[in-house]
């Protein structure tokens, strides 16, 4: 629940950012489905009653129990001869940025016939080309690992954007998607534009608490609540509304029936991410100060163990992290969490800076991940991230968010829980 929270909370601040760019990049026109080359090889196999694998990569929307076990229960129900089962790789807060590096790892490796993809609420604030970049990246790694798999784009939304959508255009975010689905020719279903349409007649809510009292019921009336923090559905109304786009998509999208091997054609841009990639730290040059955690004995190497692979610790100040790398986009997959403090980071010669562990949500562990260097000459890089002994008021920090210190030992420590390395490239030898 804590991390739904901080969902919410990302969300507003990209809705922030869409006010920057909106007028910068041209909307596309809005339609619940467009069809284009369909997902033939995926419904072969259900009608010929093989098993199949969805996988559901995406943010916190995702990762709710809504749309996505809904969806896979109507395939479970339409095609009972098959044997269809999911793999879920939602992770909340989380955008196409971090999708793109962990593609391989929670997705491919796992072998799905059809890869959802949805990112619109949290790639909100993202640059368009960015956007592309991500996403021409997940479509690239996709059909080059299985050119027989299936992907199929779906967009989500939050309040603000019902307008947009009944002003008969998309948002920007699955606007810059929607290049993407046009180049490949992979199919979009837009979840929302039932939601927005309802809204806009009033006949729906987007955002409301649910009625607690008679009095309260009464006055809703037969209004639908769509949900409770203007992102993230209520299961039995705003995800069904959901769940029913993708199904009236899907009846359109199996039309289309002749099967076919995707070959890949020239990007859409030239500076794709398609060399995203995750490696372990482990590959990294650690000082003795780090220790791998067994997830046996260790509740947070167990409980992230599925998302970072061995999950290293360090609480020592000075201990260091080295590696080089040759290509263009590095970031770092780690915790944040009440026992983490700051890190120093230096790429190649450049003047050192200092990224913090923790923040206003801290109250608990979660996913993170920060940038060392973005968009950078495709050469070698040398990497130095060291563990700092700042101090850091940490009840100061927490009361920005109304949160509060509950034991102070476990906020004693300026510690640093790191998985893996981001790297749009690869790795290579130190010093070369």
């Amino acid at each position: 629940m804590k991390l739904r929270h901080l969902c919410i909370i990302l969300a507003a601040l990209l809705l922030s950012w869409v006010s920057v760019t909106a007028d910068e990049y041209p909307l596309r026109d809005a339609r619940e489905c467009s069809v284009r080359d369909g997902l033939p090889n995926f419904f072969q196999k259900l009608t010929e009653g093989k098993a199949v694998r969805i996988a559901y990569l995406g943010g916190s929307i995702t990762a709710q129990a809504g749309w996505r076990p809904q969806t896979l229960q109507w395939f479970q129900d339409q095609y009972p001869q098959a044997k269809v089962s999911e793999i879920n790789a939602a992770i909340g807060g989380t955008g196409s940025d971090l999708g793109v590096f962990r593609l391989k790892h929670d997705v491919l490796d796992h072998d799905p016939d059809l890869l959802f993809v949805e990112f619109a609420v949290n790639d909100g604030g993202a640059p368009p080309h960015r956007i592309h970049q991500a996403m021409e990246g997940i479509v690239r790694q996709a059909y080059r690992s299985n050119p027989m798999i299936e992907i199929c784009f779906v967009y989500t939304l939050v309040g603000d954007w019902t307008r947009t959508l009944r002003e008969g255009k998309f948002p920007q975010a699955a606007s810059a998607m929607e290049a993407v689905a046009d180049h490949y020719g992979i199919p979009s279903i837009h979840m929302g534009m039932e939601a927005a349409r309802l809204e806009g007649e009033g006949k729906l809510i987007f955002k409301a608490q649910k009625p607690k009292t008679p009095e309260e019921e009464k006055e809703l009336g037969d209004k639908i609540l769509f949900s409770p923090d203007n992102v993230h559905p209520y299961p039995d109304t705003g995800h069904k509304l959901y769940t029913e786009a993708v199904v009236r998509g899907m009846e359109k999208i199996r039309a289309i029936t002749a099967a076919r091997s995707h070959i890949l054609p020239p990007p859409l841009v030239e500076d794709h991410w398609e060399a995203a990639k995750m490696i372990p730290i482990g590959q990294a040059e650690l000082s003795p100060e780090w220790k791998a955690l067994d997830p046996e004995k260790n509740d947070l190497a167990k409980r992230f163990q599925n998302r970072t692979g061995v999950l290293y610790h360090a609480s020592q100040a000075g201990a260091t992290i080295r590696f080089a790398f040759k290509g263009t986009d590095l970031r770092m997959y780690d915790l944040l969490g009440p026992d983490c403090g700051q890190v120093g980071v230096t790429l190649d010669d450049e003047p050192a800076k200092t990224v913090a562990r923790f923040d206003s949500y801290c109250t608990y562990h979660r996913l993170g991940s920060f940038t060392v260097g973005a968009g950078l000459p495709n050469v070698v890089h040398q990497v130095k991230l060291e563990l700092l002994a700042d101090p850091m008021d940490k009840a100061e920090i927490l009361s920005q968010r109304n949160n509060t210190i509950d034991d102070p030992e476990r906020y004693a420590d300026l510690a640093w829980y790191v998985g893996a390395i981001l790297v749009v490239g690869d790795i290579v030898p130190l010093n070369e």
